[in-house]
């Protein structure tokens, strides 16, 4: 019988893993860093998040600007930071996913994710 059953090495796992944990944070710090946009009312509102997610601007046409209505401004501003937020979702798949599917079974055999 061979030595540990035909196991997969354990220091060869802890490197691949740790590997995987550098890569994963040095893709959340590129979201962090990165900024991405979403428009409503056809551009007249404009939000920018961070690919993580984070509000970090805000442009509102004066256009928008109706005293009489607030309601249609507040609902352009909530559609605007919502298409920014998409935006940042599918940064997120697209940095991530990769290391997802990592951790999913193909990236390190023997464990459980």
């Amino acid at each position: 019988m061979i030595p540990g059953g035909g196991q997969p090495n354990m220091q060869q796992l802890l490197q691949q893993a740790q590997k995987m944990q550098q890569d994963l944070a040095r893709a959340q710090e590129e979201l962090a860093q990165t900024e991405v946009d979403g428009q409503a009312g056809g551009g007249l509102v404009r939000a920018t998040v961070t690919g993580s997610g984070e509000l970090r601007g805000l442009r509102i046409d004066p256009k928008a600007v109706d005293p009489e209505d607030t309601e249609t401004l507040a609902d352009l501003i909530v559609a605007a930071v919502q298409a920014a937020n998409e935006n940042a979702k599918s940064l997120q798949e697209q940095k991530l996913g990769p290391l997802a599917q990592g951790l999913g079974g193909s990236g390190i055999p023997g464990l459980p994710f």
